[in-house]
């Protein structure tokens, strides 16, 4: 028996590999120490000004955040919840929001936490009976319709404070929200339409591929009837749109209400243009939360657009991300292990069964292609010769 030996230029390859990464992660390790230092150099002078601003904390304003997250979130999953409902699935407020503050921990502190939340928040719609296009959809709009609410709140600072703003900031989120609302509601209203151009596109693409004309109809035809359960109507777009605004402004009351608790009085102006960077520069992969660059990014905002103190704004930082960050995390990952820790078992049927379903549909559809294949490369001699022959 042969076995075939490894080439040599692999083997050497593999290891410079994890040479390179190690570098990369020790340069990585390098620079994050680098910005920590030079931030507490930065700083120290007024942390002990921040400190005592912290010790003289306004406990009153203090609950006023916590309790303005807290609707932050509920809202945010009332959205989620509208939406599944404008998709044909019912679920409880509760439910919703608890799969709001499990995927929102691991999203703040996980490494990669976004492609986790994402994943977990399907899996779980997926649970509650939605289909993946319904599932996709809600996680789609919802997620643009929340970028354009930051948009919105980064533009309307930046102009209150007297900069100049690039329209195409706002407006393409805004488009991107209407062209998935236009194009839902077209596939609903206009099915046959919608199925004649796949049909069309569909037997192109099998002839290209030597295919029979019908491989997949009847997977774009159930996509379609997915499609179809999707009825976002005027009422549940309002309702959508309004919970998205109620998530967003509570986000920037938090962050208000944790100045006032350290005795500062923020421009409001200078607070929305803050908050906007600070979650635009959270969104930016480089560190779980956005740890550190969320923070310099609202210290150095709310010192210089807001117009507080230096040693005010670390201590509103502190307290905001204190909020916001690690009090939301906590409650997420006790909301996770206590509620959807069970599911462990329950998630490897569900794999499982989706495997066999999807090994089944492949083997149906390399049936149809090999079928395919030989009606096309058999001539008529062929047929003719294994025809039976005619008797005597």
């Amino acid at each position: 028996m042969y076995v075939a030996e490894p080439r040599p230029e692999l083997a050497a390859g593999t290891p410079r590999k994890r040479n390179r990464l190690r570098w990369l992660k020790w340069l990585a390790g390098i620079a994050l120490v680098c910005l920590l230092v030079g931030e507490g150099i930065y700083l120290w002078p007024r942390l002990h000004e921040s400190w005592q601003a912290l010790t003289e904390i306004h406990w009153g304003w203090l609950a006023a955040c916590v309790a303005t997250q807290a609707i932050s979130l509920s809202a945010f999953g009332r959205v989620q919840k509208q939406l599944l409902q404008a998709g044909g699935v019912r679920v409880r407020q509760s439910k919703s929001l608890s799969v709001i503050y499990g995927s929102t921990a691991m999203a703040l502190t996980l490494p990669a936490g976004q492609v986790f939340s994402t994943a977990f928040t399907y899996r779980e719609t997926r649970r509650w009976g939605a289909s993946p296009v319904v599932a996709s959809w809600q996680l789609a709009i919802s997620g643009v319709i929340a970028a354009a609410g930051l948009a919105a709140l980064g533009v309307g600072g930046a102009l209150l404070v007297g900069g100049s703003v690039n329209t195409f900031t706002l407006v393409l989120p805004i488009l991107g929200v209407l062209a998935i609302i236009l194009a839902v509601r077209y596939v609903s209203a206009h099915p046959q339409s919608i199925r004649s151009a796949a049909r069309w596109v569909l037997h192109k693409v099998n002839d290209f591929r030597n295919q029979p004309a019908d491989t997949g109809q009847e997977r774009i035809d159930e996509i379609i009837e997915q499609v179809q359960s999707v009825q976002l109507g005027k009422v549940d777009g309002a309702l959508t749109l309004s919970w998205s605004a109620v998530h967003r402004l509570a986000d920037v009351a938090c962050l208000g209400f944790a100045c006032y608790a350290v005795g500062a009085d923020p421009r409001l102006s200078g607070l929305l243009f803050a908050f906007a960077a600070a979650k635009a520069v959270g969104s930016v992969p480089l560190a779980p939360g956005g740890l550190v660059v969320v923070d310099a990014t609202l210290i150095a905002l709310l010192t210089s657009a807001a117009s507080i103190s230096a040693s005010q704004a670390v201590a509103a930082a502190f307290v905001y991300r204190g909020v916001s960050f690690i009090l939301v995390a906590i409650v997420g990952w006790i909301v996770f292990l206590v509620l959807f820790r069970k599911h462990q078992h329950e998630d490897l049927e569900y794999d499982l069964e989706m495997e066999q379903r999807e090994a089944k549909e492949l083997h149906r559809e390399a049936k149809e292609t090999q079928r395919g294949a030989s009606m096309r490369h058999d001539t008529p001699e062929k047929r003719a010769g294994t025809a039976d022959p005619e008797p005597a």
